[in-house]
């Protein structure tokens, strides 16, 4: 039988972007309004302008300072909520409301409250930050809830130490836990973070870059200032995804012997 051709696997992903470029291009040329649809080449030719400023790097940087920062505090925060809500079924049940709660409310009405409250300057920083925060806590809380107990009750039986018993059992039980957290809570929290700048337009800002593009009809910057904001959240959720993996490559979480 003759061998069907397949394409090699690596090759999916950019044959997929030369895809939907080219449809973009055809349709842009069809349409023949740049001002409403640019095609690629004008998007191109206005990242190569904007790049090329120093204004666009404290732009970029400034943005992600603030949001990135939210997210750390998430991680952080939500981690120890998690500890304490799984120790205390008071501390869960007085949280959880409050946690959902952000789940729930619409961001727009958040970064508009929350404009009221604190500034421009710092609610994109907040607004990633109360965006990841519910999805950190309920992924490691279930991540603590499904730590295998026989094998703690065979850690205790062993004489191993709490420290032994964290870096054997605690952290490879929760790992896979955590970085389902950190994948679904990056992408969320950027997104939501670039909205509330939109919004609330603070100084040296990609979401401020982005309403100017909008409002003075610049829509090859704007086309342009989208995929850095596609990119920056693809680079960081990868570059966060693969320090993390890396880590546990390089821990050895095994039980082998007692302290």
């Amino acid at each position: 039988m003759k061998k069907v051709f397949s394409w090699p696997k690596w090759s999916y992903l950019p044959l997929a972007i030369l895809f939907w470029i080219g449809l973009w291009w055809i349709l842009s040329v069809a349409f023949g309004k740049p001002l409403l649809l640019p095609t690629p080449p004008a998007v191109v030719q206005a990242l190569g302008r904007m790049i090329s400023t120093g204004s666009f790097w404290i732009t970029v940087g400034l943005s992600l300072v603030r949001i990135l920062l939210g997210i750390l505090l998430a991680l952080m925060a939500g981690v120890l909520l998690a500890v304490l809500t799984v120790k205390s079924a008071l501390l869960h049940h007085l949280f959880s409301p409050v946690l959902m709660l952000f789940k729930a409310t619409p961001v727009a009405s958040v970064i508009f409250l929350v404009l009221l409250w604190i500034g421009r300057d710092g609610v994109p920083l907040f607004i990633a930050f109360i965006m990841a925060l519910p999805i950190v806590w309920s992924n490691v809380r279930e991540g603590l809830l499904q730590t295998d107990r026989r094998l703690l009750e065979m850690a205790e039986l062993f004489g191993l130490s709490k420290r032994k018993q964290l870096t054997a059992i605690h952290i490879p039980s929760l790992f896979p836990y955590f970085l389902a957290a950190c994948r679904s809570a990056i992408a969320l929290a950027w997104k939501a973070g670039i909205a509330a700048e939109v919004l609330c337009t603070p100084k040296n800002s990609i979401g401020r870059a982005i309403y100017e593009g909008k409002q003075y009809l610049l829509t090859d910057e704007l086309f342009a200032w989208t995929l850095i904001v596609v990119l920056i959240s693809a680079g960081v959720e990868w570059g966060a995804l693969a320090l993390l993996k890396k880590a546990q490559q390089s821990k050895k979480w095994e039980v082998k012997n007692r302290d």
